[in-house]
């Protein structure tokens, strides 16, 4: 998957463009075991340089006819008519078999080509029930960074960009190099949870939010239902549809999601011991933490430190 076609449409935005030219554009053939990275071409209707990529190698729509992946970053205008010309390369580059990426709202111009049909998809949360309204065969998802459903891919809004970036990175090259790039980004890890948590929702001024703060900073005892609401002054009921509402899950995902970051922070900056840390994050015994920890990393424990040790000597020199 190293040819990667970015393609600059006419109602390109520049941060998730800015994005993806960072991720792919930029050589870091250090951090990937096969000493490679990617070659990144930029795509526009006629060929001509992008002014705000002006040094990428840039060529026109039929480049996409021999990438490995297109990544199609936002529209500032999910309204207007996408190019055809631009549609139908898309889908011919998925006809062949090229991974085809979208960031933020972009998943309109996948939509608009039929390459959503029948899948799931994310896009901006803003821009969620328009894409549904308007595509009614794609199973629009507002509560998620980013979808993978074979090789069409689809990113949340604005930043999300980036987890759907590293992810591709993970997929291609591994959790070392995946690590090392977000160092290098200085960006956060896997990030749990949806965009669901970033939606406006009215203020609501009441204790829910400094209860679960309290919470986080006493990972290390046992928490049920039951305590989580007392702390928060809710019955379990109230706490369970609060917490879905403005968190976006409920309160033991949410406590798992907290022990589980708690444990990554440790892994990465601290000597701790497996052992250590399962305590110290309320997850009781070491085979408990590796199963929850696999589950949600995809790796174990003893492999992720390892893997953001070996990163951690590139990621000094960038």
């Amino acid at each position: 998957m190293r040819r990667v076609a970015l393609v600059v449409h006419e109602h390109t935005m520049l941060f998730e463009l800015a994005i993806a030219a960072e991720v792919f554009g930029v050589d870091r053939a250090d951090l990937s075991p096969s000493g490679r990275w990617y070659d990144l071409t930029v795509c526009t209707p006629d060929g001509a340089p992008s002014p705000w990529l002006p040094d990428v190698p840039t060529a026109d729509l039929s480049a996409l006819r021999d990438t490995d992946t297109v990544v199609v970053p936002s529209t500032s205008d999910p309204d207007a008519a996408p190019d055809p010309a631009l549609l139908a390369a898309l889908v011919a580059a998925h006809d062949r078999g090229a991974r085809v990426v979208s960031l933020c709202t972009g998943a309109f111009l996948l939509a608009a080509a039929g390459l959503l049909d029948g899948r799931e998809a994310a896009t901006h949360w803003q821009h969620a029930d328009q894409l549904a309204a308007r595509h009614p065969r794609v199973r629009v998802r507002d509560d998620v960074l980013y979808v993978v459903d074979g090789r069409v891919l689809t990113s949340a809004g604005k930043t999300a960009a980036l987890d759907l970036c590293v992810h591709l990175v993970r997929a291609d090259h591994g959790d070392a190099a995946a690590n090392g790039l977000v160092r290098r980004l200085v960006g956060p890890g896997p990030r749990t949870g949806g965009q669901v948590q970033f939606i406006a929702r009215p203020h609501t001024p009441d204790g829910l939010a400094t209860a679960l703060e309290r919470v986080r900073a006493r990972l290390d005892r046992p928490f049920s239902v039951a305590d989580l609401a007392r702390e928060a002054g809710l019955s379990s009921r109230q706490l369970a549809r609060r917490m879905r509402a403005e968190v976006g899950t409920g309160p033991l995902s949410w406590l798992l999601q907290q022990r589980l970051a708690l444990a990554r922070e440790l892994l990465e900056d601290t000597d701790a011991s497996v052992e250590q840390i399962a305590a110290r994050c309320g997850l009781g015994t070491a085979t408990t933490l590796r199963r929850h920890f696999r589950r949600s990393v995809g790796t174990s424990p003893t492999a992720y430190r390892a893997a953001v040790d070996r990163a951690r000597p590139a990621a000094r020199g960038h």
